[in-house]
């Protein structure tokens, strides 16, 4: 199976979309309990993600540029396009500005482990790595090390633990995105069909 179906598979498993419901109602800038959202109220907020002179919000410039390097690498364009294309840098950014601090904290805990490890091992920063050095480490990263003898369960790794958390991020973002709906099918229209309201008598709706 291939990274970009691995990755597929995990978010649409619901469990992690799920958990980013509460925090994507936040980052329109509504609560979950809120009648109407500004996307259904007609606001395009993917626009102001690809205008030109989009900043982040929460990211400084070295963890953008990581961001993008790294989920370039997670999801890269094959026939479709990749992570890179998707702005899943942007929506990641997004989502954490209205974030809780500890869910904040968390990923940049994750994201400067990947940038630690790329230190002590190749003298530089990950985004200033060489492709192929940039894959190795990943691959390090990627499966759990240690095997328990008595269990024959993967050990705790922590490096692998902060990849995992990242890849989650990473590919919600982009099967978020229009790019990975479409990609899992979505053929662009918002609306299916004539809505059908209640044909009950009035004050019978048994």
């Amino acid at each position: 199976m291939k990274r970009r179906e691995l990755i597929r598979a995990g978010v649409l498993s619901g469990a992690v979309a799920a958990a980013m419901h509460p925090q994507l109602a936040l980052a329109q800038g509504v609560s979950p309990s809120s009648e109407l959202t500004p996307a259904q109220s007609g606001v395009d907020a993917s626009k102001d993600l690809a205008a030109p002179g989009w900043k982040p919000l929460f990211l400084d410039e070295h963890q953008n540029e990581t961001l993008i390097v790294l989920s370039d690498l997670i999801i890269p364009a094959t026939d479709t396009p990749g992570a890179k294309e998707a702005l899943v840098n942007r929506y990641i950014d997004l989502v954490l500005a209205a974030d809780t601090h500890e869910n904040q904290r968390e990923f940049l805990n994750n994201l400067a482990y990947v940038d630690g490890e790329s230190m002590r091992r190749y003298k530089a920063a990950f985004r200033y790595l060489a492709r192929e050095d940039q894959d190795d480490l990943l691959h390090a990263l990627a499966y759990p090390g240690a095997i328990s003898e008595w269990t024959g369960e993967a050990l705790p790794d922590i490096g692998h633990t902060h990849f995992e958390e990242l890849k989650k991020r990473i590919g919600v973002a982009y099967y978020n995105s229009q790019i990975g709906t479409r990609e899992l099918g979505w053929d662009g229209n918002y609306t299916h069909g004539v809505y059908q309201g209640c044909e009950h008598p009035e004050g019978n709706h048994k």
